[in-house]
């Protein structure tokens, strides 16, 4: 995500939704956090935030396409969310060796929506990487809003997690039955690991005839060895259509010789896949 001159395109955000004497308080405080670096201050703006402005006043967007209006677009972005956001963006840039450990501070006394807010939007944080134990932490979390802030339409545990992490995720987003379209870079951060155990958790479904999300094997499609392959067979020979879709689609991506040969052996579903008929987009439909 491209974050260049970000937190002028906040703030001009902010200029156009918050009322001028909201806008200009703000702007006021921040002067005063990082000309003073002010550890209360910071704590003390960042908590009456949410007394300034209206927690469900939805971001007033423009129709701009870039990265970063999309993102926000896609969150559902409300004005007080990014305002907290953008404090934390400027203070961190005013002086980022000082005010790190000070936001790490803040973060871990948040309440229930100040972190989702957080893991939202923790990408845009200069240097992000440095709260990547928080990003963690949420995966262990059991409310659902702060595991889904991190794991729904986020590309911080794409690009910071390692496969064990990336994997707990992908896997909790299962269990709890959660949108897995929804999950980024999926494809891109697929393992062996991951499939092993997608291949487990599957023979486990089966035997208690029970049924299994498509979209939880589209991991495996990089990975058909020999034993995932009678994975895929089986899908081929199920009755319910979407599974005879997800095999096809994994045999599709995959370059393994014995997966090309068992796609060929359904000409109909190869066709449909090769013209974009069936996608993990529209495999559901």
């Amino acid at each position: 995500m491209e974050l260049t001159k970000l937190d002028q395109e906040l703030q001009s955000l902010l200029n156009s939704n918050l009322n001028a004497a909201t806008d200009s308080w703000l702007q006021s405080k921040l002067e005063q956090i990082v000309g003073s670096s002010s550890t209360k201050h910071l704590y003390m703006t960042y908590s009456l935030l949410a007394s300034k402005i209206d927690s469900d006043a939805v971001l007033n967007l423009s129709s701009d396409t870039d990265e970063v209006t999309q993102y926000l677009r896609t969150q559902n972005a409300t004005t007080l969310q990014i305002a907290r956001i953008y404090l934390l963006i400027k203070v961190l840039k005013a002086d980022s060796d000082f005010f790190v450990p000070k936001v790490a501070n803040l973060i871990q006394v948040a309440d229930t929506g100040e972190l989702e807010t957080f893991l939202k939007y923790l990408v845009l944080l200069p240097d992000a990487e440095n709260y990547k134990q928080t990003a963690v932490e949420a995966l262990r979390t059991n409310i659902a809003t702060i595991f889904e802030a991190i794991s729904m339409q986020n590309p911080y545990p794409a690009k910071y997690f390692n496969d064990q992490q990336w994997n707990q995720m992908f896997l909790k987003a299962a269990f709890m039955q959660l949108d897995l379209s929804t999950i980024l870079s999926i494809d891109e951060r697929a393992n062996k690991d991951l499939t092993r155990i997608i291949s487990d958790y599957a023979h486990e479904r089966w035997a208690a005839s029970r049924e299994i999300e498509p979209l939880f094997w589209r991991p495996v499609a990089a990975f058909l060895d020999e034993n995932l392959l009678k994975d895929i067979e089986r899908l081929f020979a199920s009755e319910n259509p979407i599974e005879n879709k997800v095999a096809a689609l994994c045999c599709y991506t995959s370059e393994k010789p014995m997966a090309k040969e068992l796609l060929a052996k359904h000409p109909e579903l190869k066709a449909q896949v090769a013209n974009e008929n069936i996608t993990w987009k529209n495999i559901k439909d």
